[in-house]
C-alpha cells in the first residue's frame, strides 16, 4: 500500500512538472505550419497532444463541448489577408481556433480572443465566425496534426487529424483582388519611378481580367518613366481590351516601330504560343527587313518556311542562324536544327 502511494506521488510530481510558467519540455509539443496562397500567408500555431491509447473524441474530448483544437495555449490561426471559410467571410488577423466535436458534425470556431490558455475562458460573444463541417474517418493519428491539403492559387483545405478523425474546412482567397491592392501600395514606394513595375501591374490586371482602365493608366505611367516597346505593347493590349480599336492599333504600330529585332521576335513567339500564328508570321516577315543578315532574321525565315511546309529551306536557314548566333544561345539554336532534321514543327 505504501509503495502504491509513493508511486502515485511520483506520477503526481511528473504531472506537476508540466509548468505553464517555465520553459520546460512539454508532453504536447509545439508546432507551427504556414502555407502561402497567392501572396496570402495562413499560419497555424498549436501544440500536439498524443493519443496514448486513450479514447479521445466522445470521451477525453466530450461531444458538444468546446475544445481548444490542440493543447496548452490557444491554437492560433492567422490570415494576412481577408479570406472566406466554407464560403463565409473572415477578415485578416489572428484568431483563437476552437472546435466542438460531434458524432456527425463538428463546429469550427474562429474567436477574436487568441491569447487565452485552452478553451477554459472561451466566450461565444467573442466569435468572429462559426462554420459546421462533417468529420471523416481516418487512419489512427497518434499526435494531433494540421495539414494544408490541395493548395491552389486561390484556395486550400485545412485538415485537423487526430486519433481516427479528420476534420476539414476550406479556405478561399480572392488572390487577384489581394494582389491588386498590394501592388497599389508597393507602387507608392521608390519603384514608382521605374517603368517595369507599372508595366507588370498593367499586365497583371489584364491577365486576371481586372480593370483595363487602370491598366491603361499604369501603362501610361510606365511610358512616362521610359517610353519602350514593352510599355507601348502593354498599353495597346489594354486599349484593345476596352474596345478602343483605333487607339489600340495606333499604339501597336508605334510599339512595332520602336521595337528592336530581338523584341519583335520575342513578341511574335508569344503570339505563336497564344495560337495567333498568322499574326506572328507577318511580324517575322517585317522583322527580317530590319537586318536580313542577323541570326534572328535567319531563324524567322526558317519559321516562315516551316509554316509553308518547306522543311529543306527551313533547315538551311536555321543552320545559317546557328552559324551567326551568339555563343550563349548556340545550344538552343542547335536544338532547333536537330528538330528540323526530324521534320518537327518548331512553330508549335
Amino acid at each position: 500500500m505504501v509503495k502504491a502511494i509513493i508511486a502515485g506521488l511520483f506520477v503526481a510530481v511528473d504531472v506537476m512538472a508540466q509548468s505553464a510558467m517555465l520553459n520546460l519540455p512539454r508532453a504536447s509539443q509545439h508546432a507551427r505550419i504556414t502555407q502561402r496562397i497567392g501572396i496570402t500567408d495562413i499560419t497555424i500555431d498549436y501544440s500536439r497532444p498524443l493519443v496514448r491509447g486513450r479514447k479521445i473524441f466522445g470521451k477525453v474530448e466530450a461531444y458538444g463541448q468546446v475544445w481548444r483544437a490542440g493543447a496548452n495555449e490557444n491554437t492560433v490561426i492567422e490570415f494576412t489577408d481577408p479570406v472566406t471559410i466554407e464560403g463565409q467571410a473572415l477578415g485578416k488577423g489572428m484568431y483563437g481556433l476552437h472546435m466542438i466535436p460531434g458524432e456527425t458534425s463538428w463546429v469550427v470556431i474562429f474567436s477574436k480572443n487568441h491569447t487565452s490558455w485552452g478553451s477554459f475562458t472561451y466566450d461565444q460573444a467573442e466569435d468572429a465566425l462559426r462554420v459546421t463541417v462533417k468529420p471523416e474517418a481516418a487512419e489512427n493519428q497518434e499526435s494531433l496534426t494540421y495539414d494544408f491539403d490541395d493548395p491552389k492559387p486561390n484556395s486550400t483545405v485545412i485538415t485537423m487529424r487526430w486519433e481516427k478523425a479528420a476534420v476539414r474546412f476550406r479556405v478561399d482567397v480572392n488572390t487577384p483582388e489581394v494582389v491588386e491592392a498590394s501592388l497599389r501600395n508597393q507602387l507608392r514606394g521608390r519603384i514608382q519611378f521605374e517603368w517595369q513595375p507599372w508595366m507588370e501591374v498593367a499586365n497583371y490586371l489584364l491577365d486576371n481580367k481586372l480593370s483595363a482602365e487602370e491598366a491603361v493608366k499604369d501603362a501610361d505611367n510606365a511610358i512616362a518613366n521610359e517610353d519602350r516597346f514593352e510599355c507601348e505593347i502593354t498599353k495597346a493590349r489594354a486599349l484593345s481590351t476596352l474596345g478602343r480599336k483605333e487607339a489600340a492599333q495606333a499604339t501597336y504600330e508605334k510599339a512595332l516601330a520602336m521595337g528592336n529585332q530581338q523584341q519583335i521576335h520575342s513578341f511574335a513567339r508569344v503570339l505563336q504560343g497564344q495560337g495567333r500564328g498568322d499574326e506572328a508570321l507577318r511580324l517575322f516577315e517585317n522583322n527580317i527587313k530590319k537586318d536580313p543578315n542577323s541570326w534572328i532574321a535567319r531563324n524567322e525565315a526558317a519559321r516562315i518556311a516551316v509554316a509553308q511546309g518547306d522543311y529543306d529551306t527551313a533547315l538551311r536557314e536555321m543552320k545559317q542562324a546557328l552559324a551567326r548566333a551568339p555563343d550563349a544561345i548556340k545550344g538552343q539554336v542547335n536544338d532547333l536544327v536537330q528538330r528540323l532534321e526530324r521534320r518537327v514543327d518548331i512553330n508549335k
